[in-house]
């Protein structure tokens, strides 16, 4: 059983709803949440808050981690955690946060705001951007509360299979499915 979550162009209730009946266990807000943070409770308070996934796109600015929306486009002048506590406090279920900085490059996830976010938090966080190696993971779950990570490229280039992960991380004593 694995819960399907879709995103992008959800921008009402009505949106949410339809995705649901097609079979959608969740949804991911990014750009709509921040233009109308209003969504998000309105959201968990129709469908609850396990339903609400809020992807916040992240880059940081000199020492400050900002965030963006539009595919990371557009810089909000929002910090970081102050955005995901506020989205934990309007019915939020869990935030994807994914580092601008380190996505795609293979350098490891932003341990430094993962580990902020996550630990301000009682929402599951889920870490996304710069997966390259069984280290990178191993270094997010010990330095971080990331309840998951998120990766691509590792997979699509075959630089490690998923099996070969779940091998390393129980070898390592990391909790896994």
């Amino acid at each position: 059983n694995i819960p399907f979550t879709v995103g992008g162009g959800i921008r009402s209730i009505d949106d949410v709803r339809a995705i649901i009946d097609a079979g959608a266990d969740k949804i991911s807000l990014n750009s709509a949440a921040v233009k109308n943070p209003a969504l998000i409770s309105g959201i968990a308070e129709e469908f609850g808050k396990q339903c609400v996934v809020i992807a916040v796109d992240v880059k940081k600015q000199e020492e400050n981690w900002e965030v963006f929306i539009n595919s990371g486009k557009t810089p909000t002048s929002l910090d970081a955690l102050g955005w995901c506590r506020k989205c934990q406090l309007l019915g939020a279920g869990e935030i994807l946060l994914t580092s601008m900085n380190q996505d795609g490059t293979g350098n490891g996830f932003a341990l430094d705001i993962t580990a902020r976010v996550a630990g301000a938090l009682t929402i599951p966080v889920i870490a996304s951007g710069g997966a390259g190696s069984v280290a990178d993971f191993v270094s997010l779950f010990r330095n971080s509360n990331a309840s998951a990570a998120l990766a691509a490229g590792i997979f699509h280039y075959n630089r490690i299979s998923l099996t070969e992960l779940k091998q390393a991380l129980k070898i390592e004593g990391i909790s896994i499915r």
